[in-house]
């Protein structure tokens, strides 16, 4: 398999490598950045799972099983040719033992912006890597703090003109204009944006992928 980069061109330091495609059972352009950063042949396939958040769930717990869904569902519907490597993840928002996903629109999206405002809150991004040589999932769960700066009205309005939070765990995008309003991070910043990259990195190596050094 020839890997290339988002140019066309084979990345240099990855030539020597010919590393199995995995499937990403998610549809995140975020995650979908991230595997080209890394080099990483995929193919993005996303799980139609259902991620309702209910009532007194814990948020590792809960981030936890929709990327083992999403990897199921993978799994499930290409059954009788199941592919290498699937993997799928998700990332919660955590504030006070209540779990934020989604915004479903725009009013839910202030709500979530002005209950963030000034606090600290919890984002949690849990990982699920199916490899079909040793028929198993790896799953594991990264956790980090996130402070927020107290938010004034006008600020949570021109926010959420940016259309920003839409389809973002916790109605924001770190990697966006939303850096503006965060005091500090506590933990990796590439797991608020959905992928912590020192700890997939990490999964892959334990897992037996053919990747780095």
């Amino acid at each position: 398999m020839r890997v290339r980069s988002i140019s066309g061109k084979i990345p240099a330091f990855i030539l020597q490598y010919r590393m199995d495609s995995i499937i990403l059972a998610s549809g995140s352009p975020r995650r979908k950045e991230f595997f080209k950063l890394l080099g990483i042949p995929f193919n993005a396939v996303p799980a139609d799972i259902d991620e309702s958040i209910t009532a007194n769930t814990d948020g590792k717990r809960f981030s936890s099983e929709l990327a083992l869904k999403k990897v199921e569902k993978v799994l499930s519907d290409a059954r009788a040719n199941p592919p290498a490597w699937i993997f799928g993840a998700d990332t919660v928002i955590e504030a006070d033992n209540r779990i934020y996903g989604k915004a479903e629109n725009r009013v839910e999206a202030a709500a979530m912006l002005r209950y963030l405002s000034g606090k600290r809150h919890q984002v949690i991004t849990s990982m699920a890597l199916y490899n079909r040589r040793e028929n198993k999932t790896d799953c594991r769960s990264v956790c980090c703090g996130v402070i927020f700066s107290p938010l004034t009205d006008a600020e949570i309005e021109w926010y959420l003109d940016t259309n920003e939070w839409q389809g973002a765990a916790g109605a924001y995008r770190i990697q966006g204009i939303a850096a503006c309003f965060i005091d500090s991070i506590e933990g990796s910043p590439s797991n608020v944006m959905g992928l912590p990259l020192r700890d997939f990195y990490v999964m892959l190596k334990d897992n037996g992928y053919d990747y780095g050094a």
